[in-house]
């Protein structure tokens, strides 16, 4: 079972996102409120993959893919960012700091199903 943390203070966007990975085979959820929340949720169990949104209270998703990436514990977990930042900068911030894919908001459940498959083989 692959264990994906979903961080994102919208409890309705949070929902679609749980709800899209969880209707695939083999993948089970955590959920975050906000990223202090996510921070706190990591030295909990093992994660496979960390969902993230950009822009949410206290601590923001560029944040929490800076600190994942730069820990040595944690450094190997992919993230994938999902915002409604969609800009070339912005794509390009997260992608440099070390997310493995950004998906733009609205997203197509099925195209983040894809985004999963191609980052989590197995």
């Amino acid at each position: 079972m692959k264990r994906v943390l979903v961080v994102d203070d919208s409890s309705t966007t949070r929902a679609l996102i749980v709800s899209t990975i969880e209707e695939m085979e083999g993948f089970e959820t955590v959920e975050a409120h906000n990223g202090f929340e996510a921070l706190k949720r990591l030295p909990q169990q093992p994660f496979d993959l960390i969902v993230t949104d950009i822009n949410m209270p206290d601590i923001n998703g560029l944040e929490i893919v800076h600190f994942v990436k730069h820990h040595p514990q944690y450094q190997s977990i992919p993230l994938i960012i999902v915002s409604t930042e969609g800009s070339e900068d912005d794509v390009r911030k997260g992608l440099d700091l070390g997310a493995s894919a950004y998906v733009k908001k609205p997203f197509e459940p099925d195209f983040l199903k894809t985004t999963i498959r191609q980052i989590i083989k197995g």
